[in-house]
């Protein structure tokens, strides 16, 4: 709006103070003259703004008030289902499964559904979902029934890398006929390893989606148990694999199951055993997490357009002064 527009509509303004207060008591003119000029204050700051600016306006207050709602948790928490726990030191917190699913869908902007098997996420303590720079770390169970470790010294991962591509370019043809990004995954950014002392399993993906500058990391961890698998999925961008490295074995040692249903705990008369191994375990499941996009690649295009803002800054004021609460009984 041109200048002298904006004085125009400032000048109505005043006229109207001016006719309204000559048929009001001197506190009523006082006041309410106050609140017209608050208001016709806020409307020449409302033409003044870009769309870009108002863009940014509406992601802030709609960020705030997200952010509010949610309930970062540390200390022990028993996880649905009543056969793992998560024990979350300081340096992380956790978001219950209502939480994650609109950080993953309505923050991150992945597909509406993706995270509706999701338990909770982990994060890294003074973040929050909201930076360019947020990984997170999503928690789920699949009560699949014992996973025998017996092949995992006989596995060539090389051979499982090319089944695993092939895959994902036919999840990638689902995914663009759905309007979403086409996918392809590159290769390993760190191949999978199994210790049998502690049944933990985990290996790494690099994911490209669409025509992003900045590759996605998929960091799997698989804890095995006694029915079933504790599954652990870091969500990042590829350019953040040294930080994830250095924040492996925290969360390696964050997440395993209750006494009774560990993996030493497996009673072959009674207990189910899975229809696949560590092998399958790694390709099989390949299709449901590639579908899961880092926050650094979609950032930003809540209203449609990329937000020029320096939102670090207001991502971590967001977090400044929220403290973490231990979680109640049921673990949500």
């Amino acid at each position: 709006m041109h200048l002298q527009t904006r004085i125009v509509v400032a000048l109505v303004f005043l006229g109207i103070l001016n006719a309204h207060a000559q048929d009001a008591s001197p506190s009523q003119q006082s006041s309410e003259s106050q609140v017209l000029t608050e208001q016709a204050q806020q409307e020449l700051d409302q033409q003044a703004l870009t769309p870009q600016e108002i863009e940014q306006r509406e992601y802030v207050k709609w960020a705030n008030e997200l952010w509010d709602s949610m309930e970062p948790q540390t200390g022990n928490i028993s996880l649905p289902g009543d056969v793992a726990e998560l024990n979350v030191p300081d340096e992380f917190y956790f978001l219950n499964a209502a939480d994650s699913r609109r950080v993953l869908e309505d923050i991150w902007g992945n597909p509406p559904g993706s995270a509706e098997t999701m338990l909770g996420m982990l994060f890294p303590a003074g973040a929050t979902p909201f930076e360019t720079s947020s990984w997170g770390v999503t928690v789920e169970y699949e009560q699949d029934g014992y996973v025998t470790d017996d092949d995992a010294d006989d596995i060539n991962y090389d051979d499982l890398l090319i089944q695993m591509k092939e895959d994902t370019s036919l999840n990638s043809e689902e995914r663009v006929a759905q309007g979403y990004d086409a996918i392809s995954l590159v290769g390993w950014a760190a191949k999978p390893y199994y210790d049998k002392a502690s049944n933990k399993l985990h290996w790494a993906k690099e994911i490209k989606f669409g025509d992003a500058p900045v590759n996605t990391l998929n960091y799997n961890i698989r804890v095995l148990g006694r029915k079933g698998v504790l599954v652990l999925n870091f969500i990042a961008g590829m350019d953040q694999l040294p930080l994830i490295n250095q924040n492996l074995n925290s969360v390696l040692a964050i997440a395993d199951f209750k006494e009774g249903s560990k993996y030493a705990d497996f009673n072959p008369d009674i207990d189910d055993v899975a229809a696949y191994g560590i092998g399958a375990l790694v390709a099989g499941k390949v299709l449901a997490k590639t579908g899961l996009i880092a926050a650094a690649l979609i950032f930003l295009k809540k209203f449609g357009v990329i937000i020029v803002l320096a939102i670090g800054a207001f991502a971590r004021k967001l977090y400044k002064g929220r403290k973490t609460k231990a979680p109640d009984s049921s673990g949500t």
